[in-house]
């Protein structure tokens, strides 16, 4: 049997938490999507393909994941039109898990399949990683060598050379 999933986020930017993610969802399920996710709420400090091309960069060995991005639809909707059986979602804290857990009942709410979500716990040391931690560390004296503890390398890359940019 195959086993399908998505896992999304905005991934602004894809941090070393998001590659762990990404690393044992391809370990578990045949077939994994990374969907980047457009929220218009949010501002962004990278593009949509911008940070496309950094989970591909990330996902390179691993030959079942395929990078793709959705705007103005629920993740549940995404997750049946691509015949997903699994949600993939990241447990930080016990606030993440209040969220996901009522975003879970939602999911089950308005899908008529039956698409499961697994929740994984990352290690310890990258439970307080998150995109918007690490874009505050930007713009101190001497940032970049401390991005460079919590993303992979080419993101690392890549957030230096937009910031100098500016």
């Amino acid at each position: 049997m195959i086993r399908t999933a998505i896992y999304s986020g905005s991934f602004d930017p894809p941090t070393n938490g998001h590659a762990w993610m990404i690393r044992t969802a391809s370990r578990l399920f045949n077939v994994v999507y990374i969907a980047v996710g457009v929220n218009p709420g949010k501002q962004c400090m990278f593009t949509i393909d911008e940070r496309k091309e950094m989970l591909r960069n990330l996902s390179l060995s691993m030959a079942n994941i395929e990078v793709i991005s959705f705007e103005n639809q629920f993740l549940i909707d995404v997750a049946n039109e691509l015949k997903a059986d699994y949600i993939i979602r990241g447990i930080r804290s016990e606030s993440d898990y209040g969220f996901e857990r009522g975003m879970l009942d939602i999911n089950r709410e308005i899908s008529a399949k039956d698409i499961e979500t697994v929740f994984l716990m990352p290690p310890k040391e990258l439970q307080s990683v998150s995109s918007s931690m690490v874009k505050g560390l930007i713009g101190y004296n001497g940032w970049e060598p401390n991005v460079k503890i919590f993303v992979p390398r080419n993101v690392s890359d890549a957030i230096i050379k937009k910031v100098k940019k500016k």
